[in-house]
């Protein structure tokens, strides 16, 4: 790995916060102690009905819990595996609770307060189910499930993962990028017990240029997800259909973009500062995760 880890870790103490840094020490080859240590600090987002709020979402900073909570409360645990949550079965039946009859859950419920919040979770249809979201949740559930049977038999992630591939099977067009990445992330994380998640990924494939940059419509300027955004992991089935010069091409776009301060931006648009800091540490723990991952 050619990038500079010290300053990174002296990134990730002057402006990340206490979750990300923890996440970042397991990152960085931590033991059990640190998995220990991200589960504690996911628990400061959490809820007395069991969903998650606070701000766990950077530009969601409501305190009531909400679907983007969940996603950001499982990828942390997920991230502290095999080590478990205590509250994995709580939160699973908090989105059991929000769901709609149709196993999906909506892209975020009213928010009381939306101060400092985008407005794409402030306007959303709380009557409608959300794939983006829906999978985005359902990916990291997936994760923890492969040690936690409190997630692997709970009835939440079953109806959850069937809306999904029924949702997936009817597109025929390009979605969204997001729709797109969270959908193929899930594609990947169910694949181990759904076959069908293998012909879908294919499909889905299709919409993809071969470099892998998808441009995000309607977003900040210039504001693309790339390959290694939606197939961080070199197992991940998208890779296939990839060549290896796309996938070494893009892991040095990745590592080039760390910055001088050591860490790494986000090219979408944060609706406060706080979530501008937040968002950088995410993205710093994200890209050193990827490139060690990939062998950086």
């Amino acid at each position: 790995m050619t990038i500079n880890l010290d300053r990174a870790a002296s990134f990730m103490a002057t402006h990340a916060r206490i979750l990300d840094r923890r996440r970042f020490d397991l990152a960085r080859g931590g033991g059990d102690a640190d998995r220990a240590a991200v589960v504690a600090a996911v628990d400061g987002y959490r809820n007395p009905d069991g969903g998650y709020g606070w701000g766990l979402e950077p530009d969601l900073r409501a305190r009531e819990s909400q679907p983007g909570g969940a996603l950001h409360a499982f990828e942390a645990i997920a991230d502290a595996g095999p080590a478990t949550s205590p509250h994995t079965t709580a939160l699973l039946d908090w989105l059991g609770s929000v769901s709609l009859p149709d196993g999906g859950v909506p892209f975020a419920l009213p928010v009381a307060d939306p101060t400092a919040c985008a407005p794409f979770w402030v306007q959303a249809d709380a009557g409608t189910s959300s794939l983006q979201i829906t999978a985005a949740i359902a990916t990291q559930a997936h994760r923890v499930a492969q040690w936690d049977a409190a997630a692997k038999d709970h009835p939440w992630l079953a109806a959850a993962t069937r809306y999904c591939f029924d949702e997936i099977r009817r597109m025929d067009e390009p979605p969204f990028a997001y729709v797109l990445m969270f959908a193929v992330h899930f594609l990947s994380a169910a694949a181990g017990n759904y076959p069908e998640a293998h012909e879908l990924v294919a499909r889905l494939g299709k919409f993809i240029p071969a470099d892998g940059a998808v441009p995000v419509a309607g977003g900040a300027e210039g504001e693309s997800l790339h390959l290694l955004d939606l197939a961080p992991e070199p197992d991940h089935p998208l890779r296939a259909l990839f060549d290896d010069s796309a996938v070494s091409a893009d892991l040095d776009r990745l590592e080039g973009n760390q910055q001088p301060d050591g860490g790494w931006v986000v090219d979408f648009t944060s609706y406060s500062e706080a979530a501008a800091l937040e968002w950088r540490g995410y993205a710093t723990v994200s890209a050193i995760s990827v490139l060690e991952e990939n062998g950086r």
